[in-house]
This record gives structure tokens, C-alpha cells and sequence, in this order.
């Protein structure tokens, strides 16, 4: 090389090595286990009792329905050789109109199920990014690492001061 090319590119080599003020300071990062804050939050427990005690009574109409339906299969079969041809066709026609009905049922429990569980996990996500990001600002934490991370050292993970701020906040609600 050069000595006139040495001299116009070690003003850009310097630059580019020189230290940058983001890089003389010291960047925060920490890791949280998502799986466990939400398992171990409260928030967790009473959303799936919540969501057990919505579903509880449905299910509970939806095993009544089918009940019904076999009873009324046990009959046909039973009496079927003693019944009018109307009364077999009536009882027949009954039988298929509630078969129809408790699928529609089902199949509606089933949407409503779903849409609830996923109302609640996002409530329950919206409530832990908070936390977490109100943990992060208080520790001066730059960085907060989640899924993805193989390996973390307890010092840099902050899943128990997020879990211990969760079960505070559910406490005083």
C-alpha cells in the first residue's frame, strides 16, 4: 500500500475503531423464563379457574343433552317392537333433532372455549409485559432476553422479581 492511501484511510480506520459512548457503557441485559412467570403467577391460577368454572356449566348441559339422547335411544330400542310406526317415526325424528342440536352445541362450546382461553392469555400476556418492563426500568436493565436463550446464569435472570411483582399486584386488586 501506499503511504498516500495509508494516510486517507487511517483517518477512517481510526473512526471505525475507536470506542463509541454506547459502547464505553455498560449494557444491562437480562433473561426471563416466560413459561415459569406465567405458570407461577396467580394471575395464571385464577384465569384457568375462571375458565374451568365458565366451562363446568356448559359441559354439564352438554352431558344433560346427551344423557337425554340415549335415554330416548334406550326406549326406541326397548319399545321400538311394542310402538306405532308414528310413534317410532316421532321418536326417531326427536332423537335427530337433539343429535343435531347437541352437535351445534358442542361445536359452539368448543369456539366459545377457545376465544375465552385466548382472551384470557392475552390479558394475562398484556399484565406480564407490564410487569416485566416496569422490573426491567427499576433494575436499569437494557436488554431482556426470553425464548430462544440456551443457557443464563441466575444473576442476569429476573423471572423471580417478575413472578414476586405479579403475585404483589394480584394481591392488592
Amino acid at each position: 500500500m501506499t503511504s498516500s492511501k495509508q494516510l486517507f484511510l487511517a483517518p477512517i480506520v481510526w473512526l471505525w475503531l475507536a470506542p463509541t459512548p454506547a459502547l464505553c457503557e455498560e449494557v444491562r441485559i437480562a433473561v426471563i423464563d416466560p413459561n415459569r412467570v406465567v405458570e407461577e403467577s396467580p394471575q395464571y391460577d385464577a384465569a384457568r379457574e375462571a375458565l374451568r368454572a365458565e366451562v363446568t356449566d356448559r359441559e354439564a348441559s352438554l352431558i344433560e343433552q346427551q344423557e337425554k339422547i340415549d335415554e330416548l335411544n334406550d326406549r326406541l330400542e326397548r319399545d321400538g317392537p311394542l310402538m306405532s310406526e308414528d310413534e317410532i317415526a316421532r321418536l326417531q325424528d326427536d332423537i335427530r333433532t337433539r343429535t343435531r342440536r347437541l352437535r351445534y352445541a358442542k361445536a359452539e362450546w368448543q369456539e366459545d372455549f377457545a376465544r375465552r382461553q385466548t382472551e384470557l392469555r392475552a390479558t394475562l400476556v398484556k399484565q406480564v409485559e407490564e410487569v416485566v418492563k416496569r422490573v426491567a426500568e427499576e433494575q436499569g436493565v437494557d436488554i431482556i432476553l426470553s425464548e430462544g436463550v440456551i443457557y443464563s446464569s441466575d444473576r442476569v435472570d429476573i423471572s423471580s422479581e417478575v413472578i414476586d411483582r405479579l403475585k404483589q399486584e394480584f394481591a392488592d386488586r
